[in-house]
């Protein structure tokens, strides 16, 4: 897998990945950027809140459950400023799926398989931070 990273000028950048879109990036105010985009870190985060989305939506769908709402949270902490490279320390996942007469246990199940099995980027964090994933079925 390749992705091009371009420099736009101050702290934005443009990441054009292999499936042809363009992701914009730059840096918090505070340290020269602009907000004109994702920065780094958050989107890491996103990136792990979409592989996780993705894989348990399918398993559901696989095993016939009627999802008709679902989101993902990420809380994630990391190393306080100045001490650098701050990566992160910890990252909790929370599930809130809703539907009709939507199992538990297959909600749970999904998760598991997602955050053990599927998720090629839950497997690239593992080795870092804690990651813990929860679910809330309404």
């Amino acid at each position: 897998m390749r992705v091009d990273l371009n420099w736009s000028g101050d702290f934005r950048f443009e990441a054009h990945v292999p499936s042809g879109a363009v992701i914009p990036f730059d840096s918090h105010a505070d340290h020269g950027g602009t907000g004109a985009g994702s920065q780094p870190m958050e989107t890491l985060i996103a990136a792990l809140a979409a592989c996780t989305a993705m894989d348990v939506l399918a398993i559901l769908q696989k095993k016939r459950q009627m999802v008709t709402k679902y989101r993902v949270e990420i809380d994630a902490e990391r190393k306080p400023e100045g001490d650098w490279p701050r990566p992160f320390t910890k990252i909790v996942i929370r599930h809130y799926v809703e539907g009709q007469k939507v199992d538990e246990g297959a909600v749970r199940r999904a998760i598991e398989l997602s955050d053990t099995k599927y998720c090629g980027v839950m497997a690239t964090l593992k080795h870092q931070p804690e990651i813990r994933s929860e679910w809330v079925v309404n």
